[in-house]
């Protein structure tokens, strides 16, 4: 069935043209938001040959299509019924009701995604630099050395400026005014973050001592002062004349957030982070395997209530973090998705139901390579048995990597792309946890599992 027809049959199968509310696609999915979920027939749409899976999350309406193959479905979809795509920030939106951890979790996840890119681009770059540098490949003063040290460390340097702009389009704000804040808060006349402890500047405003101190490289403080220069552009623009809004609105709200981002909102965010660094540090250095354990065999227990989302802000945070530098987390959440994509590919192995075969096989195969939820919803959690499977073996690889220190230096890239960005010194016990993560949730899906499940 080619893409045309299967979009054909979607949308007859969901209710028609007239049902959907609001659509859109991620890597893997059509994000749908329906009038009314109850027309469509789910399990009819399960049975078209190129949907991998069919789940309901945060009111919308999810058909699992596959990586590349989405966008040609979607756009097929998007041309029949007549409709243009939405932001899934939108479509989230138009969705169910969320719990306060949920939404919480979707915003940021709708902060961070649009910057990935940059962050795992300077991310791979670090890596390189550091293979280059270790092996004495590179002189330290060559033109070559400057420019990949520069593109390394760029995202980081002006990772506020990236929030603001992402930030104030998800908080209803003004783009450029959100990565204007961001100019001040890693401006040069500031000390920077990560020579902080050479000393810095301070002045006194009402009785209190005030840091000089820059902004570079932090999450919280920005997403906080982000949230709160959007609160004060709608205000402002309320009772600022239309004729003056051009020229007034702009100075006064840079003004205002641009000064108590610097006295209150900056120092606060910077705590909050420092805090949640230092807390999972500590877990890390102290709790050690037990942590790896934990999360490990939890991660996808999480992506399943989607507050997995959150994480993105939290790595973040980890690597801009001169005291640290480093993501742990990412090996770990790594480990969880290999296992997920083993315990998907023993179900292909051991099941002869062909279709069931022609679904697990490259759902299992993506889940190895970071994309997991054609494995997860489509195979996993329909036989329950592999799931569980996965867990232990997401259990096993996270308490290893965490046992031998394993780090990344960037966000988003798992599975086997995620060699990439790992430390260089620990590939080979990343490559070791991935084994253990493999053969743990290959072999319990496969001996549990049955085709009568």
């Amino acid at each position: 069935m080619s893409e045309k027809d299967t979009a054909k049959k979607i949308l007859e199968l969901i209710g028609g043209k007239s049902n959907i509310a609001s659509a859109a696609h991620c890597a893997t999915r059509l994000r749908l938001v329906l009038n009314d979920t109850e027309l469509a027939d789910t399990s009819a749409i399960k049975e078209l040959e190129l949907v991998k899976g069919v789940f309901t999350n945060s009111g919308q309406y999810q058909i699992i299509i596959g990586s590349g193959i989405v966008n040609r479905v979607f756009s097929a979809l998007a041309e029949l019924a007549g409709i243009t795509e939405a932001s899934t920030a939108e479509v989230a939106e138009q969705g169910a009701k969320q719990n306060p951890f949920q939404a919480l979790a979707r915003t940021l996840s709708n902060v961070f995604v649009p910057i990935i890119p940059a962050i795992v681009a300077s991310g791979l770059c670090m890596g390189l630099l550091g293979f280059l540098r270790t092996n004495e490949l590179i002189a330290t003063d060559s033109i070559w050395y400057l420019i990949l040290d520069m593109v390394s460390s760029s995202a980081f340097i002006i990772l506020p400026i990236l929030i603001g702009f992402v930030g104030a389009k998800i908080f209803g704000g003004t783009p450029i005014l959100g990565a204007t804040l961001g100019g001040v808060l890693t401006h040069p006349a500031l000390t920077n973050a990560w020579t902080v402890a050479s000393g810095f500047q301070s002045t006194e405003l009402f009785g209190m001592e005030v840091g000089l101190v820059g902004y570079q490289g932090t999450v919280f403080p920005m997403l906080i002062a982000t949230w709160f220069m959007c609160k004060v552009e709608k205000q402002v623009r309320k009772w600022v004349p239309n004729s003056l809004d051009v020229i007034l609105s702009p100075f006064i709200i840079l003004v205002v957030t641009g000064f108590i981002s610097l006295v209150a909102i900056g120092p606060a965010g910077r705590m909050l982070g420092d805090g949640i660094s230092t807390l999972l540090l500590y877990l890390y250095e102290n709790v050690g395997v037990l942590a790896g354990l934990l999360f490990g065999g939890t991660y996808s227990a999480i992506v399943i209530t989607g507050i997995h989302h959150s994480f993105h802000a939290i790595e973040a945070g980890l690597l801009g973090d001169p005291n640290i530098g480093v993501n742990f987390l990412l090996p770990i959440w790594s480990m969880a998705n290999v296992a997920q994509g083993a315990a998907c590919l023993a179900v292909g192995l051991k099941f002869k139901n062909v279709k069931t075969k022609a679904l697990a096989m490259p759902s299992g195969i993506s889940a190895l390579f970071g994309i997991t939820e054609a494995a997860i919803f489509g195979i996993n959690l329909r036989y329950v048995k592999p799931f569980f499977a996965g867990l232990a073996g997401g259990a096993v690889g996270g308490a290893y990597v965490v046992f031998a220190k394993v780090g990344m230096t960037a966000v988003g890239l798992t599975g086997i792309p995620g060699i990439a960005i790992v430390q260089n010194n620990s590939v080979i016990h990343y490559l070791i946890g991935f084994a253990l993560a493999f053969a743990v949730a290959f072999v319990g899906a496969f001996i549990t599992t049955s085709e009568k499940d």
